[in-house]
């Protein structure tokens, strides 16, 4: 008997809506790569993603840019003869490769997402201007003062305010997301 399971298995544990394990039921028809709008700016499709996960690839498959690129458009869910839900499986290897802490360096997915939960879980809220540093430095100058030009006209205008916002009963919310995700770390 082994201690270790599958990369496979592994994965399918994070879908926790699908039944049985719903990579093995991919036929390799390329559908959801067909119908990708942004399979073009992927290192690998979906359909070599379920591909690599079902050979156990886990490494190459967390190495890869493929679920921070993904337009969450449910295309390829939609499509898929064997019904399975892809997106999902977007969402939970970003989960995961966040959870174990692999990704490719320079993508701005995970520090945005792990930004983004810790704000959540320590306010209940989102607010931009702490997430802004996650991901505007990754911009071209350019780019950048676009952006700030955007938050000051904002600010100016009283459509974002200075001091982020709290939720009511706080602490309340904090024991259900405890009951939800993992917090190490996260507090």
């Amino acid at each position: 008997m082994t201690d270790t399971i599958a990369f496979s298995q592994e994965v399918s544990n994070l879908l926790h809506a699908a039944e049985g394990e719903p990579t093995r039921a991919c036929i390799q028809c390329g559908t959801c790569s067909g119908t990708c709008p942004v399979a073009g700016y992927m290192d690998h499709t979906p359909r070599q993603i379920i591909a690599m996960i079902n050979a156990g690839y886990k490494d190459q498959v967390l190495e890869s840019n493929t679920f921070w690129y993904c337009a969450s458009c449910y295309h390829c869910t939609v499509r898929c003869p064997q019904d399975i839900n892809i997106t999902e499986l977007m969402y939970a290897l970003k989960r995961y490769s966040i959870w174990k802490g692999k990704h490719k360096e320079g993508l701005v997915g995970p520090t945005f997402s792990e930004a983004f939960v810790k704000m959540i879980v320590r306010g209940g809220r989102s607010f931009e201007p702490i997430l802004a540093p996650s991901y505007i430095f990754s911009f071209n100058l350019r780019e950048m003062l676009q952006e700030v030009t955007n938050a000051t006209e904002l600010l100016l205008k009283g459509r974002l305010p200075v001091i982020p916002a709290r939720i009511k009963r706080l602490a309340s919310f904090k024991r259900m997301i405890g009951r939800i995700i993992p917090m190490g770390g996260l507090e």
